[in-house]
């Protein structure tokens, strides 16, 4: 296999064209070819090497993933962007992302958005889901949510937790993303999070009715209590999280909590980068734990809802590695409700912005 490699060197960048190969149980590199010093060098370089082509030509995907991901961590060094003192080195290659997402992704034809956006729902429902057990696999999720093929030996609560993140994720796309975090329009994205979650009256083969689910919408309309978790709405009793080591709200104060982190939210929407503002709303709306059930499912969407709202791409926290989100979550709960200290937040920013860095080249380009 061939690959770039980068090397600095003090503030200088020199790239490489290198060869990984297995033998027994050591992994030997070789450098092929030096290619230049800038992502415009590499390119001219790597269509002077006839004697390579066949393998660059095999290693396409990750060599176009690497020179479009850098050409735009270029430009934006060229903007000599403020430090970001939790995201460190990555704000470079968090604002690359957004700026590919601005000047290409959203630059593309309605179609060609569509069908990215649907890959990366399916990544995200499938992951999102994963998290909180449901066991359908990404095979058996493409296939419901593409082909609407429902996988065998699997219960409803599990299709319908699939299906309904597909449809609020494409109707918070869809809403031009207009509405403010308000009380209301978290619970109502919880809702419809849980359509049909603890109702298995309809057989296992059909599919959520456009009519019955926009009944749940971000306005007032009603809905069929039958159709919804009856656990709906800021929870009135207390929950306890198994196997985790903080308390979440005593039940009589949700609502006074949930209060204080949207104004906490709305007071700090300059004083924070977009990115960290997401990830600390995301984890003290976690430790809140404001519903009886969906607490994750919902927590996710709203964080990219914020990402979408503020021009940056949504992203994926990925199940493999969900013991290093709790971990990252549960180092955060030093943090009380309205303090937020760079020592207890680090780990999860930095843990997050990987996921998105290494996510996003391999769905939007």
């Amino acid at each position: 296999m061939v690959y770039i490699y980068k090397k600095t060197i003090g503030n200088k960048e020199y790239y490489y064209l290198r060869a990984s190969e297995r033998r027994g149980n050591r992994v030997i590199n070789k450098d092929l070819a030096y290619l230049g010093s800038n992502i415009e060098e590499v390119k001219k370089a790597l269509e002077k090497l006839p004697k390579h082509k066949e393998r660059i030509r095999k290693a396409y995907k990750t060599i176009h993933n690497f020179l479009e991901s850098n050409r735009f961590i270029e430009e934006v060094k060229k903007l000599k962007l403020k430090q970001d003192m939790f995201l460190g080195d990555k704000l470079i290659d968090i604002e690359a992302c957004k700026l590919h997402y601005i000047k290409e992704f959203q630059k593309l034809d309605s179609l060609t958005k569509q069908e990215i956006l649907k890959n990366f729902l399916i990544e995200f429902a499938y992951n999102t889901t994963s998290i909180e057990g449901n066991t359908i696999n990404l095979q058996e999720a493409k296939k419901l949510l593409e082909e609407g093929k429902t996988p065998k030996n699997k219960t409803l609560r599990e299709i319908y937790d699939l299906q309904n993140t597909e449809k609020v994720f494409f109707d918070l796309i869809e809403s031009k993303s207009k509405d403010e975090i308000t009380n209301e329009f978290i619970i109502n994205i919880h809702k419809k999070l849980l359509y049909n979650i603890e109702s298995f009256e309809k057989p296992q083969n059909s599919k959520l009715s456009k009519k019955d689910f926009d009944a749940i919408s971000f306005g007032n309309r009603g809905y069929s209590k039958s159709s919804i978790d009856n656990r709906i709405g800021y929870r009135s009793q207390d929950v306890r999280v198994i196997k985790a080591n903080f308390k979440s709200t005593p039940a009589p104060y949700v609502k006074t909590d949930m209060d204080l982190l949207i104004k906490w939210y709305n007071e700090n929407k300059d004083k924070f980068h977009t990115f960290v503002l997401g990830q600390i709303f995301h984890h003290k709306f976690e430790k809140i734990h404001p519903f009886m059930d969906g607490n994750g499912r919902t927590g996710r969407m709203i964080l990219n809802y914020i990402l979408i709202k503020n021009n940056y791409p949504p992203l994926i926290i990925r199940n493999k590695n969900r013991q290093k989100y709790l971990k990252a979550i549960r180092k955060a709960d030093n943090s009380d409700l309205l303090k937020v200290r760079i020592e207890d937040y680090s780990e999860l920013i930095q843990f997050v912005a990987d996921e998105m860095i290494d996510g996003y080249w391999s769905i939007f380009l």
